[in-house]
């Protein structure tokens, strides 16, 4: 899981170069124990949450920190911009993420529970917490992956629950830094912006890794539909392409 650029402060980039350089250090720090953390930032042209814009159809900026600890298990922060203006949730969405993944042949399994927090919110509740999991398998440059993401009843639901499940398919291409994405998914609850509650989001894109560097370029048609889609403008709902420029230390 970006805002107009305009909104994030000075200090805020200070931090996301500390955090950029952290890895390293940390790797060394920690060498031989187990723990890894590693970072990554991204500017996008939209932020786009299960297909939903969230930054107005401007800029974000995302970054990010993950920890690897012994025996599979992880912790890590993400932050994201956001359209204070059209969104609610203020300008910065910060989560908070902790889980489990393994490994077993070429079959994967990630479960966790993640906490999206709204700091500059302007009044009411909006902060909720999600639990998720997940099972992918490899073969060869083909990968898919099916999910499921659960956030019980809250007040920043409504008093209600929320059910996501999802399913991604990758495929890179032989000889080449270039790797095709599709991603469908299927909302019923709180989470958006139909009448009935229920909405399914796609994207279908590419990412290339720039050879010698840690940065990606990425390009994807993404969109949302629902029964009653409550946005008569398209302000956050409408069909669009995302650009994405990130990188990974």
């Amino acid at each position: 899981m970006l805002t107009s650029v305009r909104s994030l402060s000075a200090v805020s980039l200070f931090a996301i170069a500390a955090l950029s350089a952290a890895p390293a250090m940390a790797q060394e720090e920690d060498e031989g124990i187990g723990v890894e953390v590693s970072a990554n930032v991204a500017l996008v042209s939209e932020y786009r949450f299960r297909g939903v814009n969230l930054s107005g159809g401007d800029l974000a900026i995302q970054g990010g920190v993950d920890v690897s600890l012994p025996a599979g298990f992880y912790i890590g922060t993400w932050a994201s911009s956001l359209d204070e203006d059209t969104v609610g949730f203020g300008h910065t969405e910060l989560d908070i993420y902790g889980g489990w993944a393994g490994e077993f042949g070429n079959v994967s399994t990630d479960v966790g529970v993640i906490y999206y927090a709204y700091p500059n919110a302007a009044g009411g509740s909006t902060d909720y917490v999600e639990f998720y999991g997940s099972v992918g398998v490899g073969l060869g440059p083909f990968d898919a992956t099916v999910g499921v993401a659960y956030a019980p009843d809250q007040d920043s639901l409504g008093g209600t629950d929320n059910f996501y499940v999802y399913g991604d398919l990758g495929l890179g291409v032989p000889g080449t830094p270039l790797t095709v994405t599709g991603h469908v998914g299927y909302t019923d609850g709180f989470l958006t912006f139909t009448n009935d509650g229920e909405a399914i989001d796609y994207s279908i894109g590419a990412e290339a890794a720039i050879p010698g560097t840690p940065v990606s370029i990425g390009a994807a048609f993404v969109g949302v539909e629902g029964d009653v889609l409550v946005d008569p403008n398209g302000t956050f709902t409408d069909d669009s392409v995302v650009l994405t420029l990130s990188a990974s230390f």
